[in-house]
């Protein structure tokens, strides 16, 4: 049966009241100072995504999230701006939302490698620091533009990506995952003992010059201070969006089709004349390209990069998004990531427990919500290769 437009704007409408929902608990999240306050707001959140998914609010809002990207990105990147509007001076709320966005940008280069490819990739905090350590080492030793320094970053992940792609291809399983592990662990001890990279003290980070603009300045907007990290807000909120779409331009292109039946059957695969290799290279470069660059802008948003930054714990962090957001889903990366990131942080008293609550997260999701709470809907590859087969 068609949709009608007015089944079509009342999904627009429930998208636009769930992710207003989810903007405001964040600002009140970031504002909260009070530990006792932050619990009941996650208690109410809790409560509040349980209402959700038990109407039909929940299903019209996903079904208008994956058919009208363009609103969602207009509503998450509205709300972002709002958020950085009312914290324009406090530059703790600023920089928590910049690492968010960050952090979900570098888990939608793993949703590219694992979501759509179905390549488990351990190394993702070695990636992304990869990324940090070329923008710090070009923007020490050469006059390159901080733009052009950032793209370097990329660049050099996703090389590295190819490199380590060639014992990877010749495994599988989970043999394929301790390779992923294995570089992470050797990236990681390899920062720590070279003393040109900075050793275990690792490298600060000059300030960033992007379009004329000194990003370690502190503006001043109608007689008051602002603070230098709305910028960095700015610009990972621009990487989060162009990355959402490059995304789904991919997922719904030939290349996404190819990528999918790498993920659901190589056997297919291969009787359809396809090379399998060269799609897991060009989803596993892709993804590092990414991570790359969200890592080279976390480098210059924080002025410091250090080998803490490669450890399996952060790659762990990493995977926990995307398996709590939902395997493939970009949106669900930026939920994840407020709480995987922003809550253990705002609640002191878990910090020391945080490895703990990731490793518990996941295992919670994997049982009771294996898909994660945004799973990606499944493209039906058995009509694609069917009519291909008529």
């Amino acid at each position: 049966m068609k949709r009608t437009i007015f089944t079509h704007n009342r999904d627009s409408w429930s998208l636009v009241a769930v992710i207003g929902v989810a903007f405001a608990m964040l600002g009140l999240m970031l504002a909260f100072e009070s530990q006792w306050a932050l619990v009941a707001e996650i208690a109410v959140g809790a409560v509040t995504w349980f209402v959700i998914r038990r109407t039909s609010l929940a299903g019209r809002a996903q079904r208008a999230a994956s058919t009208q990207p363009t609103l969602t990105n207009i509503l998450v990147a509205t709300g972002c701006i709002v958020i950085a509007v009312l914290f324009r001076s406090d530059d703790y709320s600023l920089l928590m939302l910049s690492t968010v966005l960050l952090y979900a940008v570098a888990c939608i280069g793993l949703n590219i490698q694992t979501g759509l490819t179905g390549l488990a990739n351990f190394a993702g905090a070695a990636f992304f620091a990869c990324g940090g350590y070329t923008l710090a080492y070009l923007l020490r030793s050469t006059t390159i533009l901080s733009t052009f320094a950032i793209v370097a970053g990329g660049l050099v992940s996703a090389v590295i990506g190819l490199v380590l792609m060639l014992p990877v291809l010749r495994t599988k399983g989970y043999y394929s995952v301790l390779v992923t592990i294995a570089f992470g662990v050797l990236c990681s001890s390899f920062l720590q003992v070279n003393d040109g990279l900075g050793g275990a003290q690792g490298l600060s980070v000059p300030g960033l010059h992007m379009l004329g603009w000194d990003m370690s300045s502190s503006p001043s907007v109608g007689g008051s201070d602002v603070s230098f990290y709305l910028a960095y807000v700015l610009v990972s909120l621009v990487l989060f969006l162009v990355a959402s779409m490059l995304m789904r331009a991919v997922e719904w292109s030939f290349i996404g089709i190819n990528l999918d039946t790498v993920r659901s059957d190589e056997t297919v695969g291969i009787s359809f004349g396809m090379n399998l290799s060269r799609w897991k290279v060009i989803a596993f470069m892709l993804g590092n390209l990414i991570i790359g660059i969200a890592g080279a802008v976390y480098g210059g948003m924080t002025g410091f990069v250090s080998p803490a930054g490669a450890t399996f714990e952060q790659s762990l962090l990493l995977i926990s998004i995307v398996v709590l957001g939902g395997i493939g889903n970009t949106l669900g990366a930026l939920l994840a990531a407020v709480l995987i990131i922003l809550v253990p942080e705002k609640l002191h008293a878990l910090q020391e427990y945080r490895t703990l609550i990731f490793s518990v997260a996941v295992v919670v999701i994997l049982l009771f919500r294996p898909r994660g709470l945004l799973p990606r809907t499944l493209r039906d590859l058995s009509s694609v290769f069917g009519g291909e087969r008529g």
